[in-house]
């Protein structure tokens, strides 16, 4: 098959984890399969436990791990049968002293699997596993791994936000995976990220030159996230996306804006998402006093997402740090007034159609909200600004078609060695 003389390709996309409801990982898979599909490709996903929702005409490789992370038995006990595969130990073994094996044992999976079918594709391409296996398959097969941003970033804002030192020591051992992720980077010749910022900072982290970089911003999904001009916006309401109960994601710093805004106006502030159980976020509106002005939504679908962006007054992106930054240009589709920090790559994503703060600023972040709440001509401008930016600028259309450019390029060069 063909299309303007070249040939169409048979694309093979890793994916250890790719959990459909939050975090950026899960949204990336099914969106950038939809769209190589939509270009004529063949895509196949592998993916671990929680699996991609995709759709119907996209083939889905389930691998199944020991999935001790799931919610629903977390941390079970796995029976003696299950630890007498090989790979099911090594995962065991390393949750079990508080590490986090998944990336490697997703990888040996992914090899095992892939070893006699290396002739079914053309490429290989790593959502950001960087594990032992796609050193194995890069050897077999052209491969290119997208890194959305270096996971060195989310470990030393984990440390340096807590001040128990045996908590310092479990995050240095959760985040031991990143030592495997440092040298498989360093032998791919061909990397995808996501933005400019991220670009300067894997290559910083991990070593890498640039000239091994391709960046290809993520694109939004217009079919799930757009404005709902049907359903009225509900005074005072802020809406946030917490995909990860951790610092990095910043929540903290925007309940301390609710708590000084609620002294004088009367707010609600909704979440989309589950709070750890017990953990410091629940602690932290307790001890705040706010609970009346807290909503977390919990898992919920693509359809009641989008009426909540509908129903709410601004959204805030309070994040520290972001590779990319999905819910900021989410939030955009959807028409939203968009306050975000200028954490990592966001600026990036929002450029001129969204008020931007420092990050970690409890205070700047109040004299915004505040701003957009009392303002209506300015939250209308927000709006449209926002809206029109994602439809100019972020599509997954052009992003899957600037990964298949980044895809000829890393086969052309395979051929090569």
């Amino acid at each position: 098959m063909t299309r303007n003389n070249q040939r169409f390709l048979r694309i093979c996309l890793l994916s250890y984890r790719s959990n459909p409801h939050c975090g950026g990982q899960g949204v990336y898979v099914k969106s950038l399969s939809r769209a190589l599909s939509d270009l004529g490709h063949q895509v196949d996903v592998i993916s671990g436990p929680p699996y991609p929702m995709l759709d119907p005409d996209i083939r889905l490789i389930q691998l199944p791990s020991l999935d001790l992370y799931n919610p629903v038995d977390l941390f079970r006990v796995p029976k003696i049968s299950e630890l007498l595969n090989f790979t099911n130990l090594i995962e065991w073994l390393g949750i079990s002293t508080m590490g986090f094996s998944e990336p490697l044992t997703f990888g040996m999976r992914a090899y095992q699997y892939l070893k006699d079918k290396f002739h079914k594709y053309d490429i290989v391409h790593d959502n950001q596993s960087l594990s032992y296996g796609i050193w194995a398959i890069k050897k077999k097969i052209p491969t290119i791994a997208t890194i959305h941003h270096p996971i060195t970033v989310d470990l030393n804002i984990a440390v340096k936000s807590e001040p128990v030192l045996w908590k310092k020591i479990k995050h240095l051992r959760w985040y031991s995976f990143l030592d495997m992720q440092k040298r498989v980077t360093k032998t791919l010749p061909h990397i995808i990220t996501v933005s400019e910022c991220a670009q300067k900072d894997i290559g910083r982290e991990f070593c890498i030159p640039e000239n091994r970089f391709s960046i290809i911003s993520n694109g939004i999904n217009t079919d799930r996230f757009y404005p709902m001009p049907e359903i009225e916006r509900q005074k005072n309401r802020i809406i946030v996306t917490n995909s990860a109960d951790t610092p990095l994601k910043g929540l903290d710093y925007l309940l301390l804006s609710i708590a000084e805004i609620s002294k004088k106006t009367k707010v609600r502030l909704i979440v989309i998402g589950t709070p750890k159980k017990d953990g410091r976020i629940l602690r932290l509106i307790q001890k705040l006093g706010i609970a009346p002005f807290v909503t977390f939504t919990g898992r919920i679908t693509d359809e009641e997402f989008v009426r909540q962006y509908a129903k709410a007054t601004v959204a805030v992106i309070p994040s520290v740090y972001e590779g990319f930054g999905l819910p900021a240009g989410e939030a955009m589709a959807c028409g939203v007034p968009l306050i975000s920090t200028t954490g990592g790559a966001l600026p990036e994503v929002v450029g001129d159609a969204g008020i931007l703060i420092p990050p970690a600023d409890p205070a700047a972040l109040t004299k915004a909200i505040t701003e957009v709440l009392s303002n209506p001509s300015l939250a209308q401008k927000l709006s449209e600004a926002g809206y029109k930016r994602v439809q100019n600028h972020l599509t997954w259309q052009a992003a899957a078609q600037k990964t298949v450019d980044a895809y000829r390029r890393a086969i052309h060069d395979h051929r090569k060695i």
